[in-house]
């Protein structure tokens, strides 16, 4: 992905739609919304960790680029970085909140017997102890880790969507990789597989 060219590199088309938004286009939003609500609810996931919260919370954000869509200015800041802050502050927001358990975190039984009943429990072992790393840090670090290493955003966009300098959010993303490969090493798993 490259870091001069927003999530999809049509960021023209943004910032045409954002002016139709801004002027009261409901298509124009619903395209918008489209282009760009699968990565908003996959940053607020990664931030807030329950999939339920995420769903609201990327929702409330595009209400929110509908309210405030005449705020928004082409070239001041790409939309999908100004889509970022108000994500992140929304999922930051609702980790100070406090947290409820969904019962679809019980997990399901697999039927995949390609994989054997050991690599299974091993995969969800990892997976969990990483959710538990996650979860462990500090939200700020955890939505760093998110924009970055799971979404694939460019350092320099991820750093303007959470309003900090590039190296500022450098020094952040080496805090958190720091802290969740420590909280992995402390259950016995090794972080390289999952940060580089």
């Amino acid at each position: 992905m490259s870091g001069d060219q927003g999530w999809d590199g049509r960021e023209s088309l943004d910032d045409m739609l954002m002016q139709q938004v801004a002027d009261g286009s409901r298509p124009a939003f619903e395209v918008l919304a489209r282009r760009h609500m699968r990565r908003a609810l996959a940053v607020a996931q990664g931030v807030v960790g329950n999939p339920n919260d995420a769903d609201e919370i990327a929702q409330e954000a595009f209400m929110r680029v509908w309210q405030y869509a005449e705020r928004w200015t082409p070239g001041r800041a790409r939309f999908t970085t100004w889509l970022h802050k108000i994500v992140l502050n929304l999922s930051l927001d609702r980790r100070r909140k406090p947290q409820w358990v969904a019962i679809e975190a019980a997990g399901e039984l697999s039927d995949d017997d390609a994989v054997s009943a050991t690599e299974t429990i091993t995969r969800k072992e990892h997976q969990a102890a990483v959710v538990r790393a996650l979860a462990a840090i500090p939200p700020r670090q955890r939505a760093a880790i998110t924009l970055f290493y799971f979404e694939g955003v460019a350092g320099k966009d991820a750093a303007e969507g959470m309003g900090i300098s590039v190296a500022a959010f450098e020094q952040l993303l080496l805090r958190a990789r720091r802290a969740v490969k420590a909280e992995l090493a402390a259950v016995g798993f090794q972080a390289d597989e999952v940060l580089p």
